[in-house]
């Protein structure tokens, strides 16, 4: 059990790591171009995934903080109960360091903070996010792929 509560802590330490470099270094909407396909580019999310609720008059911040400090009380125990899985344990422990990540912005300034922007040339860019956002999402494919792998077995 010490070794995802080591994952997930080092999660929100490399999280908060880049977060604080891109705060203290990059000007707000700031854009840096490191590929042709990758930026850094520094934004305030005030919603959810994909700036949902980002407009919402200001309760998502504190609705969001509380969904999130649920999550990360909640989630070890599912941890616990799955250690059997390794696959839904990994994929939880990547969902609650990213968790606890945003929850620390949201908490301290109120948004979070993120800053990698993918995009192909000027036509398509996906939304900007950060290392906990990574985590949470590949913790959720995880999830997903347990999900699927255990139907093909069944039938």
């Amino acid at each position: 059990m010490l070794k995802f509560y080591a994952i997930s802590t080092l999660i929100v330490l490399f999280d908060q790591l880049t977060k604080k470099i891109i705060l203290t270094n990059i000007m707000f909407r700031e854009v840096i171009e490191v590929t042709t396909f990758f930026d850094i580019t520094h934004v305030h999310n005030y919603g959810a995934a994909f700036s949902f609720l980002h407009n919402a008059g200001g309760w998502q911040r504190y609705f969001l903080a509380i969904l999130s400090l649920l999550v990360s009380v909640i989630l070890p125990f599912y941890i616990k109960k799955n250690l059997n899985n390794l696959l839904i344990a990994i994929g939880l422990t990547l969902i609650l360091g990213g968790a606890v990540g945003n929850l620390i912005d949201r908490f301290f300034l109120g948004y979070v903070i993120d800053f990698i922007s993918i995009h192909v040339n000027d036509t398509f860019y996906w939304p900007v996010f950060n290392i906990a956002d990574s985590a949470i999402s590949i913790g959720v494919l995880l999830l997903i792929y347990d999900t699927f792998k255990k139907r093909d077995t069944s039938d």
